[in-house]
């Protein structure tokens, strides 16, 4: 007995001391993951089962967003909004090849490519932002985050699956990546934009202009890769361990370029988050600064698109709120995977953390402004018919996922906040199946090790 206590003494000790030791090697490197979970405490059963659980909230329970069509299609879709969206169908795909469901793979992907990929055209390899669930376009524009993370999931099923079981995955990713490529167009009226706005609310720039997904001069991702939106970033699309994805395995001759993005990514993350708060705005310039003098049309998670472009006393997309919640689960997979920015981003999850502590683990809320005060009047991004600040379980979720970063106590209590935390209607009946639900099942692999780099079979 005594020799089993001082066992166990020495185990615990070990793990206390692993989950304090700074990584300073990836998974790219190492293979390894920690589940932080087991080292909290919590049983490895346990574990498993609730990770199946939160799957399957998203996949296959009563307030599923996903969606089967006939016998080879299905959709991921944001339930308030009645529409699929290029966000969701890709991490969708990412969820799946994560999980090894090639079904729910294969269906995500036909549908993507048959309703919203242009296979023609001055946007030939992009995907429509937003379609109606029987596949109709919403709008013709695309949303940059979508693409990156379908090219990253196509190269991970080509990975694990081979190009040889009815689709060949590596081609798919090869394609979109030949098509992002700077390539001048004329816009069309009315078509030039994100959300189809020619250039948000309107703004038709005149003449040949250039398409791009990655901005030549910077090496930052879009916002969206035509028109007005390409001449600004959001914060939330920002992942670089992805660029070091597509730069070993994706084949296009473009390795050095891809490697140089993904160090251009995290320079920018330095310069666009808070030194105090560790928050960012929903969307900046290319330095890292603010946007300014203008609110303009976009997508709002859960509601709808403004009508037209607006100046408030303050600019909104300057704060912290739905895009930007991904910010910390963002950095921490570029941790995980490449650990080439570890101290800095060590210093940014216990930041964060600090931050969202001193508001009350329990009661945070989901927008600040980045000096950490609360937003006001139109300031407050609208969801699913309210206007309203909550503590919502996409920004616990995510919050928690950081705490992969950190060594003080506090990560422990983001960790079980989130596991405690139910996803359920508010009082007010406001729910958000789609992406509190995606951000919590993403947190969840995170946390126990299951949101892992897929390296060729």
């Amino acid at each position: 007995m005594k020799k089993f206590l001082t066992a166990v003494i020495l185990l615990t000790a070990s793990m206390e001391m692993w989950a304090l030791t700074p990584w300073t090697k990836g998974a790219f490197e190492t293979r390894q993951y920690r589940n932080l979970f087991v080292e909290m405490g919590y049983k490895p059963a346990d574990v498993d089962a609730k990770l199946k659980e939160v799957f399957n909230d998203v996949f296959r329970g009563p307030n599923k967003v996903y969606f089967e069509v006939g016998d080879t299609m299905g959709y991921v879709s944001d339930i308030k909004n009645h529409d699929a969206r290029t966000e969701g169908m890709s991490y969708g795909l990412m969820v799946a090849v994560q999980f090894g469901e090639k079904d729910i793979f294969d269906r995500l992907w036909r549908w993507s490519k048959k309703y919203m990929q242009h296979q023609d055209g001055n946007r030939k390899g992009y995907f429509a932002w937003s379609c109606k669930t029987d596949g109709t376009r919403n709008a013709d524009g695309a949303a940059s985050d979508g693409e990156l993370y379908f090219i990253t999931a196509l190269i991970f099923a080509s990975n694990r699956w081979g190009d040889h079981t009815g689709i060949n995955y590596k081609a798919e990713a090869q394609n979109i990546l030949n098509c992002i490529q700077p390539k001048e167009y004329t816009p069309e009226p009315r078509q030039g934009g994100f959300g189809g706005f020619g250039g948000f609310g309107g703004q038709q720039q005149q003449g040949p202009q250039k398409m791009y997904l990655i901005d030549p001069a910077t090496k930052l991702i879009t916002f969206t890769p035509d028109g007005f939106g390409q001449g600004f970033t959001d914060p939330s699309y920002h992942i670089p361990a992805f660029y070091e994805v597509w730069a070993k395995w994706a084949d296009d001759g473009r390795s050095d370029y891809w490697n140089e993005c993904a160090q251009k990514s995290r320079e920018f993350l330095h310069k666009c988050i808070d030194e105090k708060t560790g928050l960012n705005g929903d969307q900046c310039q290319y330095d890292g600064s603010e946007m300014q003098g203008f609110r303009f049309p976009r997508r709002q998670q859960g509601g709808q698109q403004d009508a037209a472009p607006q100046a408030p006393p303050r600019n909104g997309n300057n704060n912290f709120r739905y895009d930007s919640w991904r910010v910390p689960m963002n950095i921490t997979l570029d941790y995980e995977w490449s650990c080439a920015d570890g101290a800095w981003q060590r210093q940014y999850g216990e930041k964060i953390q600090n931050f969202l502590y001193s508001q009350g683990i329990d009661t945070f809320v989901d927008q600040y402004r980045k000096d950490g005060t609360l937003p006001e009047g139109n300031e407050i991004l609208g969801a699913g018919g309210f206007r309203k600040l909550r503590h919502s379980i996409g920004l616990v979720a995510t919050s928690a996922a950081a705490s992969m970063l950190c060594s003080h106590d506090k990560s422990k209590e983001f960790v079980d906040h989130l596991w405690n935390m139910k996803h359920e209607p508010f009082d007010d009946g406001y729910f958000d199946a789609y992406y509190d639900g995606l951000l919590r099942l993403f947190a969840f692999m995170h946390l126990s090790g299951n949101y892992r780099i897929i390296f060729p079979q």
